[in-house]
């Protein structure tokens, strides 16, 4: 993507000449919608970020959050790998973890887990089947070789991400408030040192690239603007970090990510209001003859930028030689302007700010997308039931999740398949919960209702193991802005995620932009990725997994909409979308609650595939249930923030609910493996093999 004319005209007018082809790159690359947020900036302004146990907010590689009051804090972070991961599945993804996890680094802590959401095209599609492959290789092979749990994510399919599919990454760190630094040099004088890889030419114009539609030469024609990953050179860059660190020579560091050491040193000094002098032919070089806007620019994985004092280099480069990784000191702080210099010529003179944050924000006409309405498709229930569990977005998602590591570190309470991550922080002497998803059905159907939907969905995941929420980072992935179609859905879903977060308390920390998400096929949905951290999570909740033997109940309503549901998607016809529930803060504090009664024995909340899938997900494969319920809405509906409980005791939990929500009793648990349904006059029974395709069906797409 290249300067537009009038940007090329307002940075020839704020220079007062025409930019050298160096400053134009990287006016390029820092102007453009990755870098910037040119289209969304006004559309973020609705977010509410502040909280008394916020820290750092948005702006900065990473948020910082107090829980608990100590000297202990945590980081949170999201960022996507979208583009990249559509013309090199397996480096594209490998990336997105290896970026998330330098930005953990970048303020002085130690990453703990890592959580990734996955949007793909439909499985019977080969390329479809390449990618999501491709992509949980790259996940695993970086992720697994770094140290770093990888505790939770999702996969969801769906035809809108054929050809453009969807990689966000979100990283938990822990920090020492006296260890923290940002991205901000202040200090004039100080000297930049670059510690870790040497630079190559992979990764040249990402940020650019990152901000363009892909078509269907992209896979081989925008290879160059894909990274390529070392996770042992990562592995190594952590623990030198930490060291780093802990000697306090640190005053402020960044990670070399969009736009490489032009993006990381410019960001850096202008958060200042400082300038820089970089030497590029200082830069250790991995390939000969590099040209200074390769150096400045190119996208190359595992480095980090520091700013220390003079006297301080020699710790600096001892520390990286200990841990066998390159090092050099490559320039310094000033009061001036940004200048770069490449064997002895300036290529670089601007002002530091107009590169970093002087990219004027833009708008676009917007046109609100209505509603999906229409009427409801019904068939007899054994058809809709067979129909919705042959479909590959009701299976197991073990097959990915099992390829990643989460025991390393020791730290995972609750694994991956439950409904959020738990893990274990003695530091804070307490646990803390993740949950992270989106859900594109809904957001097509109603955006700002299914973005608000999507909230308070992540939020219930917390609320079931007891949890509370804390704070949240986001990831907006969506199409061309130019598209007022595409934008108005935009405009729709970042309000309604605002709104939601506000209703509920949640301060809005940081997160990430992505736009042009949009390939021959058409634009993706809006997809509204919400990571959230929970405090005070149990360390042994409930689980999804039934006891047998007891009552089942569904807390909250039967009825509602059938809008944005997978029945509407796999049988046809939706209706409108569920209205959501009242209170709904009121009500995730009462299902934390109902998640530490002894009464309770597994909960589960009820989401994708509605009641029917809930509870053939809670029975597993070693108990059973009989079931009666109104009417085949009842099991279909995805109307979110409601939980399905087995219980021992009913009037126990009813008293626990104290009529702050409603619960319905739907049936019990059983001893033997068959699942009785009714559903008005109609019944069925769902067998040991059909109800086993819940477990296996996403698995059998790559068998």
């Amino acid at each position: 993507m290249s300067l537009s004319a009038s940007d090329a005209q307002l940075i020839a007018d704020q220079l007062g000449r025409t930019p050298t082809s160096t400053e134009r790159l990287l006016f390029e690359n820092l102007w453009s919608e990755h870098c910037a947020y040119r289209s969304s900036q006004r559309l973020l302004r609705g977010f509410d970020s502040e909280s008394p146990q916020v820290i750092v907010g948005p702006g900065d590689d990473a948020a910082v959050v107090d829980p608990a009051g100590d000297e202990w804090y945590l980081t949170l972070g999201i960022e996507s790998h979208n583009h990249p991961s559509f013309v090199d599945p397996i480096d594209g993804a490998a990336t997105g973890v290896g970026g998330i996890v330098r930005d953990t680094l970048s303020m002085g802590a130690f990453p703990i887990a890592l959580v990734d959401e996955l949007f793909v095209g439909p499985l019977d599609d080969p390329q479809n089947r390449y990618l999501l492959e491709g992509i949980v290789s790259g996940i695993a092979g970086y992720g697994n070789a770094i140290g770093v749990p990888t505790v939770g994510g999702g996969v969801e399919l769906h035809p809108g991400y054929t050809g453009n599919p969807l990689v966000n990454v979100g990283c938990l760190g822990l920090v020492h408030r006296d260890a923290l630094v940002t991205a901000a040099a202040e200090t004039v004088g100080d000297s930049l040192v670059l510690v870790g890889s040497a630079t190559g030419r992979d990764g040249l114009g990402g940020a650019a690239f990152a901000s363009a539609d892909l078509d269907a030469d992209a896979a081989v024609e925008d290879r160059p603007a894909v990274q390529v990953g070392d996770p042992y050179t990562e592995k190594l860059l952590i623990e030198c970090n930490t060291a780093l660190i802990e000697s306090g020579v640190v005053h402020a560091a960044r990670d070399l990510g969009a736009a490489g050491l032009g993006g990381a040193t410019a960001e850096m000094v202008a958060k200042a209001q400082n300038g820089a002098v970089i030497d590029l032919a200082a830069v250790p070089q991995r390939e000969p003859e590099m040209r200074p806007e390769e150096i400045l620019l190119a996208e190359s994985q595992e480095r980090m930028c520091y700013a220390v004092a003079h006297d301080d280099v020699q710790t600096v480069m001892q520390l990286a030689e200990r841990f066998e990784l390159t090092a050099a000191e490559i320039g310094q702080v000033t009061d001036g302007h940004y200048r770069c210099t490449f064997e002895g010529q300036t290529v670089v003179d601007v002002p530091a700010e107009l590169v970093a944050d002087g990219a004027p924000p833009e708008s676009h006409p917007q046109q609100v997308p209505a509603q999906s309405e229409g009427p409801v498709t019904t068939i007899p229930l054994r058809e809709a039931v067979t129909q919705l569990l042959a479909d590959a977005r009701v299976g197991s998602r073990a097959w990915v999740y099992r390829q990643y590591d989460h025991e390393v570190g020791l730290r995972t309470c609750v694994p991956p398949g439950d409904n959020a991550a738990v893990i274990d922080v003695p530091e804070l002497q307490t646990q803390v919960a993740i949950a992270s998803g989106a859900v594109p059905r809904w957001t097509e159907a109603a955006p700002r209702q299914g973005a608000m939907a999507s909230v308070l969905e992540v939020a219930t995941n917390l609320a079931v193991v007891g949890a509370r929420p804390l704070a949240a980072v986001d990831c907006l992935n969506a199409g061309n802005p130019t598209d007022p179609a595409v934008y108005g859905g935009t405009a729709e879903m970042t309000a309604g995620l605002a709104a939601m977060c506000t209703e509920l308390d949640i301060p809005v920390v940081g997160g990430n932009v992505s736009l042009y998400n949009q390939s021959d096929g058409g634009s993706i949905p809006p997809t509204p990725t919400m990571l959230m951290l929970g405090a005070d999570a149990m360390a042994v909740p409930p689980g999804m997994q039934a006891a047998g033997g007891g009552t089942l109940a569904v807390l909250g309503d039967l009825d509602g909409g059938l809008g944005g549901s997978l029945h509407a998607a796999v049988i046809g016809g939706g209706g409108s979308f569920p209205d959501l529930p009242n209170a709904p803060r009121r009500r995730l504090e009462t299902i934390a609650e109902v998640a530490r009664s002894p009464a309770v024995t597994a909960m589960h909340d009820i989401a994708d595939g509605g009641l029917l899938v809930a509870l053939l997900e809670l029975v597993g494969t070693t108990t059973g249930a009989t079931v009666n319920v109104p009417d085949q809405r009842a099991l279909f509906t995805e109307q979110p923030s409601r939980i399905l409980v087995e219980t021992t005791d009913a009037e126990l939990l009813r008293e626990v609910l104290a009529e702050r929500m409603p619960m319905v009793e739907i049936g019990r648990t059983t001893a033997d493996t068959a699942v009785r349904l009714t559903a008005g006059d109609e019944q069925m029974v769902i067998d040991d093999t059909t109800r086993g395709s819940v477990n296996d069906r996403l698995a059998d797409r790559f068998a």
